[in-house]
């Protein structure tokens, strides 16, 4: 008998007054896998995550956790989730709140084990109110974590990180995959998305605009990426022969071209004072903002955010009793 998905969403839609946030949605998430939903302002991103966690139920259609109604006892026993914020005791220490967590579910992970995979091994002591931030978040990272989730929820995870535990996140993400969770992440950091992803969810007004890998995305947009320091105006560098988008990234400027060769020639022709030149493949988040401005693809409200202007404020963790 084939196993069931461990997420399934089939033709749901949900509505928040006159607004339709998802709109005939449908998609599964399989275990053992990173799965990155991106999308603009509106796209539909937090309702999802909402229903995932049973916050809200679906107006249509039907949603299901392993096999479960989102929500219930069972469901949640099996979802683990990182939200942008959580209310957390600050008197507690973290191998108390860890400790806490960890008693609601039957085969939690070891402390060790989950201290070691948030890089907390230092801070077991320390009271989660004499925390930084980014320790703060490591933190939440465990509390989701601790109890061995068959589907685990990062929304924006590497908020507040620096660099080094950024990527140290990022390895753990992969070994939980790597144990057989379904993780969902949501980011608005495409290297992120890049780095991590099996599998990219776009949404665009409440509808699933692409769902494949990252090479699979990129490879939908055809051409090169050519990056430069040059003294010419972008209404010069969009007129270069091959160039079918230029935009300034801090001091450089980003070309899109079908052309490399023609382009850079022309280029170099135009501007002797060319330099820090760089040609690569297309990125993700050059794929991404070329799908997402094709016609009939944007919320009409934002046609360019990658973070929601407006997250709902959804529950912290629940647990349970």
């Amino acid at each position: 008998m084939e196993e069931a998905a461990a997420v399934e969403a089939r033709d749901v839609v949900h509505c928040h007054g006159p607004v339709k946030a998802l709109d005939g949605l449908s998609l599964s998430l399989e275990s053992a896998s990173v799965t990155t939903l991106l999308g603009p302002n509106g796209a539909g991103k937090s309702t999802l995550v909402g229903l995932l966690l049973g916050r809200w139920r679906p107006q249509a259609g039907r949603v299901q956790v392993c096999g479960l109604r989102p929500g219930s006892l069972a469901a949640r026993a099996a979802t683990g989730a990182m939200l942008q914020s959580a209310a957390l005791a600050p008197q507690l220490t973290v191998a108390e709140h860890l400790r806490l967590q960890a008693a609601y579910h039957r085969g939690a992970r070891p402390l060790e084990r989950t201290l070691a995979l948030a890089g907390l091994q230092a801070l077991a002591s320390r009271r989660y109110g004499a925390l930084s931030g980014g320790e703060q978040r490591r933190v939440q990272f465990a509390l989701a974590v601790c109890g061995r989730p068959r589907v685990l929820v990062l929304d924006e995870p590497c908020a507040g990180l620096d660099a080094e535990s950024r990527r140290a996140l990022w390895q753990a993400v992969r070994a939980l995959a790597d144990e057989g969770a379904a993780v969902l992440l949501t980011t608005h950091l495409l290297d992120e998305a890049e780095a991590l992803s099996d599998r990219v969810l776009l949404l665009a007004c409440g509808r699933c605009l692409a769902d494949d890998s990252p090479a699979r995305i990129r490879a939908q947009v055809a051409g090169q990426s050519l990056q430069c320091r040059s003294a010419l105006p972008l209404e010069r560098l969009r007129a270069l022969p091959g160039v079918t988008a230029a935009e300034a990234r801090g001091r450089r400027v980003a070309l899109r071209t079908q052309a490399a060769e023609t382009t850079l020639r022309a280029l170099l022709a135009a501007d002797d004072t060319v330099s820090e030149l760089e040609l690569g493949a297309t990125r993700l988040e050059d794929a991404v903002l070329d799908l997402l401005h094709r016609p009939a693809a944007v919320s009409p409200q934002d046609p360019s955010g990658l973070v929601p202007a407006r997250r709902d404020r959804l529950p912290g963790p629940r647990v349970p009793r």
